[in-house]
């Protein structure tokens, strides 16, 4: 082994030190820090590993996982950049927000259709009424809607077993606002995870399970869990490109989205990295199997954020049915 003079070597370690400190100062100034909703997280990786390919690593994106909620309370703290939102921001989080002066700019990005999956096995609930998913999940059914045929004779006289995201989830939000009629009212006596995967393991290996999450998630697995039709009064519909597109897939299509912190809009890498989402989000928002919005929301959103509009078009809480052309014309609030 070659032996090198004490100093000679002190030095070389000092230098070696140094080296590796402004190389980890470099990497930190120019990461962009996202996390959020399980829902969106495909769409937000499919576009990380893009962008980061397309700059060659000088710019690092990490994204988590801790479900809507979770990452509006990172968001509003001011731990992050931008944050992935499976529903609007609440007048809560608008509140969290404002007390420690985060600010920020709202951007749809795609279309989602929660879907509502059983296990391949089950030959009785291919379709299901609005209602009916209400018996199962509505906060008086806990404890007491225990078997299949509690709620339509026909099915099974068997132990149904649920699954769901838990309840920082927007999907949990929105879900419980569409089928229930009150967002976060819902029986407790289930199987939640912020993790979509946990819940499709728990229906693929189940024939008496009944779950819902995003439509990626299910289209990903769809040899392992079926999803099921949704009647809202006029039959029964499958969710897909053409039912989400023509409006038929309801109440369960719902817009996803971004919200990018005011005060990380200053840096280099955030607009190029928002820029990069939406002249790419069609192609991107498509190949992981979600519906992308059309050519005018994602300029309006470049628009948005080059004029520095702040605030959220929506009403505070989780919509059902809405148009986004048409809200995204009203004025934003703070």
């Amino acid at each position: 082994m070659l032996k090198l003079p004490g100093m000679k070597l002190i030095r070389i370690v000092v230098i070696l030190g140094l080296y590796i400190f402004f190389l980890n100062l470099a990497h930190a100034s120019t990461i962009v820090r996202i996390d959020g909703s399980s829902t969106v997280y495909p769409i937000i990786e499919a576009v990380a590993e893009d962008f980061q390919i397309l700059k060659r690593g000088a710019i690092r994106v990490t994204v988590g996982i801790s479900g809507t909620g979770g990452g509006f309370k990172k968001f509003c703290r001011g731990e992050l950049d931008i944050v992935n939102a499976s529903r609007p921001i609440t007048e809560l989080e608008m509140e969290a927000c404002k007390k420690v002066g985060v600010q920020y700019v709202e951007m749809p990005v795609a279309i989602d259709a929660l879907t509502v999956v059983v296990n391949p096995r089950n030959t009785w609930s291919g379709t299901m009424t609005v209602d009916e998913l209400k018996q199962f999940w509505e906060p008086a059914a806990q404890g007491k809607i225990t078997h299949w045929n509690q709620v339509n004779p026909a099915w099974p006289d068997k132990q149904i077993k649920l699954f769901g995201p838990g309840a920082d989830s927007g999907t949990f939000e929105y879900f419980t606002e569409a089928i229930v009629g009150r967002a976060k009212s819902s029986r407790g006596d289930f199987t939640a995870s912020e993790d979509d995967n946990v819940l499709v393991q728990g229906v693929a290996s189940d024939m008496y399970a009944l779950g819902f999450f995003g439509f990626a998630y299910y289209i990903e697995n769809n040899k392992r869990i079926h999803a099921v039709a949704i009647d809202s009064g006029n039959g029964g519909v499958i969710p897909s490109a053409q039912t989400v597109g023509n409006g038929s897939y309801q109440p369960l299509s719902r817009p996803v989205f971004i919200y990018v912190n005011a005060r990380s809009t200053t840096k280099p890498e955030i607009r190029e990295f928002v820029k990069f989402f939406m002249d790419n989000a069609a192609e991107l928002v498509s190949e992981v199997k979600y519906f992308p919005l059309s050519p005018n929301i994602y300029k309006l959103n470049l628009e948005n954020l080059q004029n520095n509009k702040l605030g959220t078009v929506f009403s505070g809480e989780s919509e059902v049915g809405v148009n986004i052309e048409e809200v995204m014309k009203h004025e934003a609030r703070l």
